[in-house]
């Protein structure tokens, strides 16, 4: 009889520390993800002051800076979850690389005191988002370790928590910059 109480309490005493870390595991990766939303927003915010400085220069990339803006619409319009907006931001990232191989063609764009200012903006906001990332990924990597693992997910499974998807980058940007002295 007393062994079967110890055992009930010490069930009820793991279910209570693996509800609770859980709990606290699912909340640092909201607030990981809230401070990327942060400079997501910022981001969002400088893109169409850059696309309008960009556009007098560039008459070619006008799909790029289309694509780009209706991405953005997409951002601001969604009230997605997270996974939603991470697959829409990683789209963001590969659009605004492109952007930024097409502006090296433009001299006089590189030139323009408006046009450098706001692209050292969004340097620092890429710069921030980066190491939001990582911090989120972290905190994701985490949870989904305590939703995965034995026996912890057990009672992840009942409280309806599933893997959270992290932050990647594309496959060409794993590739290895390809540097060439020709002119």
């Amino acid at each position: 009889m007393v062994y079967s109480i110890i055992c009930i309490i010490g069930v009820l005493g793991w279910s209570i520390v693996s509800y609770n870390t859980l709990i606290s595991k699912r909340n640092k990766a909201e607030e990981a993800f809230s401070s990327i939303d942060i400079m997501f927003k910022k981001r969002t915010e400088l893109i169409p002051r850059l696309v309008r400085t960009v556009k007098g220069y560039m008459t070619h990339e006008r799909e790029t800076l289309m694509e780009i803006t209706k991405l953005r619409a997409q951002i601001l319009n969604k009230n997605d979850n997270a996974d939603q907006k991470v697959r829409l931001e990683n789209e963001m990232d590969i659009r605004l690389g492109k952007l930024s191989i097409a502006m090296e063609a433009y001299p006089d764009l590189k030139s323009s005191e408006n046009f450098l200012h706001l692209q050292a903006s969004l340097n620092e906001v890429e710069e921030q988002l980066s190491a939001a990332r990582r911090a989120y990924n972290a905190a994701i990597n985490s949870f989904n370790n305590s939703v995965e693992m034995f026996p912890s997910n057990l009672v992840a499974k009942m409280m309806g928590y599933s893997k959270k998807v992290l932050f990647e980058i594309n496959k060409a940007e794993r590739q290895a910059p390809k540097i060439s002295f020709k002119e």
